[in-house]
């Protein structure tokens, strides 16, 4: 469905939290990225409702964070679809990317979801500040990630 709005997914600070704390304790798993072991910690609940609302047809996930070149890691360990990517390779400057994507979002008529702990809407271009109602900004605190009243938020308004 093109209504469907398109969500900007970050990775870090924004799934992997060091604390979620929704009332349980958090998975934990090692993986490789490249020979690297990185440590990620999730609420597997927040994981489940990201892949519940993208395989409802609700939203549209899309990667747009520094693991796109590895989402297919991500998408293994928490058994999501092969979802989009922002980029394929690492953009010199991932911010002004992620604004790209945000940008390239709106301007194909998509509404857009963007959940980034590093979103500032004071710092964003005039173009996103005045898209207004066809723009949820979700900026959570990094060590504990998506909250289960951010995850309503993005289908309430997803489904508006």
């Amino acid at each position: 469905m093109v209504d469907r709005p398109v969500w900007l997914l970050d990775v870090d600070g924004v799934l992997n939290a060091p604390r979620p704390g929704w009332g349980g304790p958090p998975a934990r798993r090692h993986v490789d990225v490249d020979g690297h072991p990185l440590r990620l910690t999730w609420e597997p609940r927040a994981v489940a409702c990201v892949r519940t609302l993208h395989m409802a047809g609700v939203v549209e996930v899309r990667w747009c964070t520094t693991w796109c070149p590895w989402a297919d890691v991500l998408e293994d360990l928490w058994q999501l679809p092969r979802l989009g990517r922002a980029w394929d390779r690492m953009p010199v400057d991932t911010w002004e990317a992620k604004v790209d994507a945000a940008l390239g979002v709106l301007g194909a008529g998509r509404r857009l979801v963007w959940a980034d702990d590093d979103l500032d809407p004071a710092g964003l271009p005039p173009e996103l500040a005045a898209a207004g109602g066809r723009v949820l900004l979700v900026r959570p605190r990094p060590s504990r990630g998506l909250r289960p009243e951010d995850l309503h938020r993005v289908e309430e308004f997803a489904r508006s």
